[in-house]
């Protein structure tokens, strides 16, 4: 495997962790084609890397989805992830689920659970149950206090009334219901297992509410999180905190190796993170995903900075939760009081 270096230094604090233990990173073979048809969302939360918001405006246009459609078709890959903002709220978003759907993809919908609850979408559950779609649910704790405080008030009842529905449509059953839980402020997650087991019993015992797994992602110091580190000033104690975590034994498994983030303007990273943060693939000069192969993206060397941390610290962190369960928990866990 080979290092790279972002735009902002001539080394990062991720890529001294890497070489500290002698370690390299550069992709793999592609499971995920992940697309991010945009920014726009009905929702503002704090610790958003994509700064999505109901006025953001960028969001993918029609020729543009119809390429990547086309790609689709033609590669074919095991697994197509669709995330935003809300990716429901793209016009192209039964467009990318029946297609992919069509050639055997496996296919993710990234849903912040509120969406389901509006007047315009409340065909939603029906209609992923319909053609077999993953829900990955964001619902970063068990308890209302929390949830509001991270997502916005008046959330956490939403999120229960759709996680109800999902439940009535067979997700959580015969369907996978995965959510997702980041923790409030700059600490690292909970260890996954347990926490898990917690928000099986109290979402049981609460609400009668089922659910596949839970995912525990770390909050990445990007974009409006970034903000509110710096505003509280905490931007340094987040770093410090991500850097003494290092955990090599997520390396291998970092979602960078083995998954594509395609921009709402078909433009490549090796994630979501990097695409924030204008981080392209070979960083030389624009890629599409219509320019590549899967075969071509074997052993292309990844971006990194020093946000790559959050994914390496701890337990680890992916879209599709820890890397490294066997992990020490971190001093910093704080489970959430109960009422």
């Amino acid at each position: 495997m080979q290092l790279t270096m972002n735009n902002e230094a001539s080394a990062n604090r991720f890529e001294s962790q890497l070489a500290a233990h002698r370690l390299t990173l550069q992709r793999g073979r592609l499971q995920t084609l992940q697309i991010n048809v945009g920014r726009k969302c009905n929702q503002t939360c704090r610790h958003c890397h994509v700064d999505a918001a109901p006025w953001r405006t960028e969001m993918m246009p029609g020729d543009v989805a119809h390429r990547v459609g086309d790609w689709i078709r033609e590669h074919r890959p095991p697994v197509v992830d669709i995330t935003g903002g809300a990716p429901e709220l793209s016009k192209h978003f039964r467009y990318f689920v029946e297609t992919a759907r069509d050639c055997g993809c496996h296919v993710i919908d990234r849903n912040n659970l509120t969406i389901i609850e509006t007047t315009a979408y409340a065909w939603l559950p029906d209609y992923l149950a319909s053609h077999e779609v993953e829900v990955v649910a964001s619902l970063p704790c068990y308890l209302e206090a929390n949830v509001d405080a991270q997502r916005g008030e008046g959330v956490f009842a939403k999120s229960i009334a759709a996680l109800k529905r999902l439940n009535a449509a067979g997700y959580g059953a015969r369907l996978s219901l995965n959510l997702i839980y980041n923790p409030l402020g700059p600490q690292l997650p909970l260890a996954q297992a347990k926490l898990e087991a917690d928000y099986r019993m109290e979402l049981r015992r609460r609400y009668g509410i089922e659910f596949t797994a839970l995912f525990t992602i770390t909050n990445q110091p990007i974009a409006r999180f970034a903000e509110d580190l710096r505003q509280h000033g905490k931007w340094d104690e987040d770093l410090e905190l991500l850097a003494n975590s290092f955990n090599p034994d997520t390396v291998e498994g970092l979602m960078c190796r083995a998954t594509l983030s395609v921009g709402w303007r078909g433009e490549i990273y090796d994630c979501d993170f990097n695409q924030m943060l204008g981080m392209q693939i070979r960083n030389s000069r624009p890629w599409f995903l219509w320019d590549v192969t899967p075969a071509d993206l074997e052993s292309w060397p990844i971006q990194t900075g020093a946000h790559c941390l959050a994914c390496a610290a701890g337990h680890g962190s992916s879209c599709t939760g820890a890397l490294d369960p066997s992990a020490s928990p971190a001093s910093t866990d704080v489970k959430p009081p109960l009422p």
